[in-house]
């Protein structure tokens, strides 16, 4: 007996592993919020990024369609350690009216849409354009319906162009404009913007990006935005930027979160 007593009283004092506090933690954190935190538990999802958490930020949907854009969006999220789906990965289709005024607008427009049917999870939507001076900033917010949303970009690129014949350098000048919006899990809505200035070629040039990329050329560069690499875009692109902007405050909110459920621990 005195045996027994004594393997019982080594178990209670056997020390914790870590994945097992791991995991007593993200339990805890469940209790708190029954339905919401449950499923991110079951999943082995956490709350957030931030150091010394094991956990991850919860799953990110995108409000977009466009292989290429994904592609960018992922390379730039990647450390968020999130899982970034597209809308069609996700198994959302709704039909969004995009009739704001202005990017912000439009990209809070998609993402209420998106978030509407996806209960649990982050959802992050865009809007951006090309603002032409000479145009005076066209397309703007109607880049994406300039000349009809079904016409290729080729087509588009070659009529701005068509549109600046004769007009010199100087005069050129152009921008790209992008507005990330975010609606959270529990209603809280978030807007980043930035931008990237340059001027408008006078041929495409490049096989990367899509969109006006191939006519967007940078001076500082030297090269249009598609003919820079996917790490060189991310790196000075209006989208990258805005992105890591907004990858900030993900995190701000996060950490907010995490420091309110350690105090109720």
């Amino acid at each position: 007996m005195p045996v027994k007593k004594a393997k019982a009283s080594e178990e209670r004092r056997r020390p914790v592993k870590k994945a097992e506090a791991s995991e007593e933690r993200r339990c805890r954190w469940r209790r708190k919020r029954p339905v919401e935190r449950e499923v991110a538990c079951e999943e082995g999802r956490g709350l957030g990024n931030t150091e010394g958490r094991e956990d991850r930020m919860r799953r990110i949907i995108f409000a977009t369609g466009n292989a290429g854009k994904m592609k960018e969006i992922r390379m730039i999220l990647a450390d968020l350690g999130a899982e970034i789906v597209s809308m069609k990965e996700a198994g959302i289709s709704v039909d969004i009216e995009e009739n704001g005024s202005t990017y912000e607008e439009n990209a809070l427009i998609k993402a209420r849409a998106v978030a509407a049917a996806a209960t649990g999870d982050i959802v992050l939507a865009d809007d951006s354009g090309l603002e032409v001076d000479s145009l005076g900033g066209e397309p703007g917010v109607y880049s994406a319906r300039y000349m009809g949303e079904d016409t290729p970009y080729s087509v588009k690129n070659a009529n701005l162009i068509e549109r600046l014949q004769g007009v010199p350098d100087e005069r050129r000048t152009a921008r790209f404009v992008c507005a990330i919006a975010a609606v959270l899990p529990g209603g809280q809505e978030l807007t980043t913007r930035a931008a990237i200035e340059g001027r408008i070629g006078y041929e495409e040039k490049g096989e990367g990006g899509f969109g006006y990329d191939p006519i967007f050329y940078v001076p500082e560069l030297r090269k249009t935005t598609a003919e820079l690499t996917g790490e060189e875009k991310n790196l000075v692109s209006h989208r990258g930027k805005a992105l890591e902007i907004m990858k900030e405050e993900l995190r701000k909110n996060e950490s907010v979160d995490s420091q309110r459920y350690t105090q109720t621990k």
